[in-house]
């Protein structure tokens, strides 16, 4: 019973600025890697930006220098500040994070969230 919630989507025009947010609750142990995703229409889902537990980060080429990823532990949120937003970047923005759920085991488990939609106007 792990619940991963986004929000912070909206329209912007291009050029803007918008932060998501990603808020995870329920049975959580431990969270080690956490994820931002987008899908838009007609094309599959990819990796926006991602965070190891251990603080690395990795961005797709696409947002590199634009978007920034970063976390906040003690809430179990993630973020992730989208500046000099295109058109392209369009889509519904999921998270996703790995969580371990109880002390007595090593098993970990993906969520994902619902998505928040983000659009940018030309």
């Amino acid at each position: 019973q792990v619940h991963l919630v986004e929000s912070g989507g909206g329209l912007v025009q291009a050029g803007g600025s918008l932060r998501l947010s990603c808020a995870a609750s329920g049975s959580i142990f431990e969270i080690n890697a956490m994820g931002w995703y987008r899908q838009a229409p007609g094309k599959q889902r990819e990796l926006v930006a991602s965070s190891t537990g251990s603080g690395s980060t990795n961005y797709a080429d696409s947002v590199k220098g634009r978007f920034t990823i970063s976390r906040d532990n003690a809430k179990n949120t993630m973020y992730l500040q989208m500046n000099s937003l295109k058109p392209e970047d369009t889509a519904v923005y999921y998270c996703n994070a790995d969580v371990r759920i109880s002390g007595d085991n090593y098993l970990w488990f993906r969520h994902w969230g619902q998505g928040t939609q983000v659009t940018v106007s030309s």
